[in-house]
């Protein structure tokens, strides 16, 4: 792997856990507790779309292992982890079959999606209940908007990204 592309790849990475600390700091005014921005999911969906997905996989499960080690949340590292890893996976698969189809929004939104269902899923497990199930609608009302937001920036992310010419 080029150097350059090992320092671009690197930079996103500390951008994907500051973003991740940032947003973990700040309240959302809604009433759906748990619910955040998913600014460092954006990170995620720039790397897919620019460097590729095996880049844009590890950027996603390396930001929640380093987030539980900055944070000491052990106990949140599955519920992050768990989500990471389907919102990922979710997104690569539409960014490989259905880019050109929906734009980087809509492949958001299937993250977003994903990423609450993965946590939901993990809860289940933790919590031995699925009672936990009847909260996942609000996160999916939620997500809807927070994956535009994210999907908006992750298209303008890329877009400057791909002017670079250092980084291809």
């Amino acid at each position: 792997m080029k150097t350059k592309k090992w320092v671009f790849l690197s930079l996103l990475t500390a951008l994907g856990l500051v973003l991740g600390l940032f947003e973990s700091q700040i309240p959302l005014p809604i009433p759906v507790p748990g619910a955040r921005l998913g600014l460092s999911n954006m990170v995620v969906l720039i790397t897919i779309s620019v460097f590729g997905y095996r880049e844009g996989f590890a950027i996603a499960l390396l930001k929640s292992l380093v987030l539980v080690l900055i944070t000491g949340g052990v106990s949140s590292f599955i519920f992050s982890f768990t989500g990471a890893l389907l919102s990922s996976i979710a997104m690569i698969l539409a960014h490989k079959f259905l880019l050109g189809k929906i734009s980087l929004i809509g492949i958001s939104e299937i993250g977003s999606f994903f990423h609450n269902f993965g946590q939901i899923a993990a809860a289940t497990f933790v919590l031995k209940s699925s009672a936990i199930f009847a909260y996942f609608p609000f996160l999916v009302i939620t997500g809807i908007f927070t994956g535009y937001f994210v999907g908006l920036g992750s298209i303008y992310g890329s877009e400057s990204l791909n002017k670079i010419k250092a980084v291809r």
